[in-house]
């Protein structure tokens, strides 16, 4: 049987540009030699397209080289060579902006070839919190009080602190404070505006930070769910010196030592954020377990890393599936799609 080729694209021009090289390492060490005959794509920090060896030191050094919109030479184009190569398939192992969004996902729609992950909408629903919130909460599921700030604007109204200030688009918790009181304010709204000229404001949710992984189309397999034990402060692991070694302030139970009814409870409600969003391949949801038992939404991650420190595949490792079977069922729903589509 021929070999699946597979582009894969990492880097990237967002902030998470050094978490999504890691997570292109681990997807390296877990590829199937004899199934996959992979093109490594990576995008500079300043958003040159790379064809490289590999995620490894140097590759920044590959050849320029850009997927075509073009479907009547589609692939990949290496552009000093005027070679296009066949890809069968495309993983975008990016994160954030210009990956998570929408836009690598519409440059692939153009292409006409197959990708790994959901599709333009629901990439772009998922990435900005605010619309995420409004078309899961008009489906019935619980989501924080929050309050949209657009360019320069300010909060019309008392806030009932503590609250966390976000930029709306954007991920890892850059550029998220939580704050206590209101002198604070102004100055956490103008560290989230570094990242998004478009802020929210969500109130503080009492409640243990609880996370499911949800894999698949129309069928979805749900992971066994973890929990972020929290020493201080909030889960920010991606700007640690070295998450590699452990969190500053957070530990990971997988599964959560939560109630069965509990885990139940999040697993149903993670695949019912993830149809209400149209998500399709894959998705990490993230919840809030309340002290009453009920659940409410953080966020949704369109592409969570897949770093060895990653909760994505600690949850489905887990479940009984480790990163290299993961792949495998990412890449035949991405087939599987077109193929429906079709």
């Amino acid at each position: 049987m021929a070999k699946l080729q597979i582009g894969i694209v990492f880097g990237g021009r967002s902030e998470e540009h050094p978490v999504s090289v890691k997570s292109a390492r681990e997807v390296a060490e877990s590829l199937d030699p004899a199934k996959y005959e992979p093109y490594w794509i990576g995008i500079t920090e300043d958003g040159a397209w790379r064809l490289c060896d590999g995620p490894g030191p140097g590759w920044e050094d590959g050849r320029p080289a850009v997927i075509s919109p073009d479907r009547t030479r589609p692939g990949l184009l290496v552009l000093d060579e005027r070679e296009t190569i066949r890809l069968d398939v495309v993983l975008p192992v990016l994160h954030g902006k210009l990956g998570e969004d929408g836009a690598i996902q519409g440059l692939l729609e153009l292409s006409g070839i197959p990708y790994v992950g959901c599709d333009v909408q629901s990439s772009a629903l998922c990435m900005d919190k605010t619309l995420t919130y409004l078309v899961v909460r008009e489906a019935g599921i619980a989501v924080p009080d929050f309050w949209t700030l657009d360019a320069d604007e300010k909060p019309e109204k008392p806030l009932p602190y503590p609250v966390f200030v976000k930029p709306a688009r954007s991920g890892s918790s850059f550029g998220v404070t939580k704050v206590t009181r209101e002198a604070d304010l102004a100055e956490a709204i103008a560290t989230a505006r570094r990242y998004d000229a478009k802020v929210l404001i969500e109130a503080a949710v009492d409640g243990s930070e609880i996370g499911c992984a949800v894999l698949g189309n129309g069928e979805l397999f749900a992971s066994e769910v973890d929990r972020v034990a929290l020493s201080h402060g909030f889960f920010r692991i991606h700007q640690e010196d070295a998450p590699e070694t452990g969190s500053e302030n957070a530990a990971f139970i997988v599964p959560a030592d939560i109630p069965s009814d509990s885990r139940a409870l999040v697993r149903e409600t993670a695949k019912a954020v993830y149809r209400a969003l149209g998500c399709r391949g894959l998705a990490r949801v993230d919840l809030f377990l309340k002290p009453d038992g009920t659940v409410v939404l953080n966020e949704v991650n369109t592409m969570p890393g897949l770093t060895s420190y990653s909760r994505y595949p600690r949850m489905m490792a887990a479940s009984g599936l480790p990163l290299a079977e993961v792949v495998d069922r990412m890449v035949a729903l991405a087939l599987e799609g077109t193929a429906v589509a079709g």
